[in-house]
This record gives structure tokens, C-alpha cells and sequence, in this order.
């Protein structure tokens, strides 16, 4: 898993009613992101660590933890479908 992951180019983000399309036009797939795991994708922005990106996840939801693992498996979820790299 890269230390500072980055998404990949060429994707279009759009709202939708209960969270986010994301297109990727590369290789025409559709994804359906929730609220959270949109801002880990828009927080891969190549200089922010997953350790960061945990530590402002937990400053926004209040959280007791920073939720380090959830955020890597987010993370490596994403990366499987090709939308970091």
C-alpha cells in the first residue's frame, strides 16, 4: 500500500442523492462512493499520508481513534478498482 496514496487522473466526481458517482473515463466503469470514503479518495492526493488522512477523519467525525485500518482497507479497496494509484 503506497505511504501517500494518490487518485488516479481523469476521474469525474459527481453528487449524487445518498453519496458520490465517481466515472472513471479510462476505462468506463462506474463507482458509487458514500460521504466517507469520498473525502479518503479526495484526500489521495499523492502528499498526505494514510495516517493523515485517518488523523482528519478523526477530527471531522469526532472519533475517539483515528481509524488507521479503516482507512487502509478503504484505501486498498480503491486501489483494487483503480481509482488510486
Amino acid at each position: 500500500m503506497t505511504a501517500c496514496p494518490r487518485q488516479v487522473d481523469g476521474l469525474e466526481i459527481s453528487e449524487a442523492a445518498d453519496g458520490f458517482v465517481v466515472y472513471d473515463a479510462g476505462r468506463d466503469r462506474v463507482h458509487y462512493l458514500n460521504h466517507t470514503a469520498i473525502i479518503v479518495l479526495e484526500l489521495c492526493d499523492g502528499l498526505t499520508s494514510i495516517a493523515d488522512i485517518a488523523a482528519i477523519l478523526q477530527d471531522s467525525y469526532a472519533l475517539a481513534e483515528p481509524p488507521l485500518t479503516e482507512v487502509g482497507d478503504c484505501v486498498e479497496r480503491m486501489t483494487g478498482e483503480g481509482l488510486i494509484a
